[in-house]
């Protein structure tokens, strides 16, 4: 599709922008003019959410539709900030180009004979940070994003200045400590605790999994998705089998599902 484009990126960011002016003028659309920074929050965490779908799917066609209606969102809200004075999007773009040459002296800086490791560039974007004025180096982690993302993210930061297991092994442990922490004050039947205990062993977890590079939140949704995919095909062998699901035992459901298991095409 873009290859057919004739226009340049910045002519076709011009056109976006003066379609979403138009579209908040009093000539608009009302629904877009009705809109509100805030209002349009929901929104905008769907569209991101839609782009990380798309993505995963590795369907080219879907990640372009999506990033567009993202962008739609960040011409909004700067749409909306320019109409009451605030900014403008190019001081967005400015600050974001300012922060990128800033946080990667090691690409950009007169001394570019810094190391280049993938560790090292990471440790360093997160001391340019510091240096920013951030009182604490777990500064900056939303409190709004998912749990399981929050927790790898305060997680990294923290590993920066050598707060970190070096190995998975200690960590794994530290979860089996967890576990039979959680399972002691559940079984003396405090609520209370069990919820702080519970959520302990998910934070260990997310640890663990990050020490072996595996991202907490996309492993999450993947256990998610096959749970669903594995779910529907249960409840369709009974449909075939004319058996009543509502009827069945446990055992009589653990059975059909542990076919389903071995069956190759449910084993993603």
């Amino acid at each position: 599709m873009t290859d057919k484009l004739k226009t340049s990126p910045e002519q076709e960011l011009r056109r976006l922008i003066d379609i979403v002016s138009k579209l908040r003028s009093p000539e608009g659309c009302p629904w877009d003019l009705d809109q509100t920074p805030e209002s349009m929050i929901p929104f905008l965490i769907e569209e991101a959410y839609e782009v990380v779908e798309s993505i995963e799917d590795g369907k080219q066609e879907d990640i372009l539709a999506e990033l567009g209606d993202l962008m739609l969102h960040i011409v909004m809200q700067a749409q909306m900030a320019e109409e009451n004075n605030h900014f403008e999007l190019r001081d967005s773009i400015y600050s974001i180009n300012e922060k990128l040459i800033r946080r990667h002296p090691h690409v950009f800086g007169q001394d570019n004979s810094q190391s280049k490791r993938l560790e090292d560039a990471k440790e360093n974007w997160e001391k340019t940070k510091k240096s920013e004025g951030r009182k604490s180096w777990i500064d900056g982690v939303p409190k709004n994003l998912p749990g399981l993302i929050r927790a790898q993210r305060v997680q990294e930061k923290a590993s920066t200045v050598g707060f970190d297991w070096d190995d998975v092994a200690p960590a794994l442990a530290k979860s089996h400590e967890e576990i039979d922490e959680l399972l002691e004050v559940w079984l003396e039947g405090d609520q209370e605790r069990s919820r702080e205990e519970f959520g302990d062993v998910l934070f260990s977890i997310v640890n663990v999994g990050r020490l072996m590079k595996l991202d907490s939140e996309t492993s999450m949704r993947q256990a998610i998705d096959k749970f669903d995919a594995r779910f529907r095909a249960l409840e369709k062998v009974f449909e075939d089998e004319k058996r009543d699901i509502e009827a069945a035992t446990l055992q009589e459901m653990d059975e059909v599902w542990d076919r389903i298991k071995h069956d190759v095409a449910f084993r993603k």
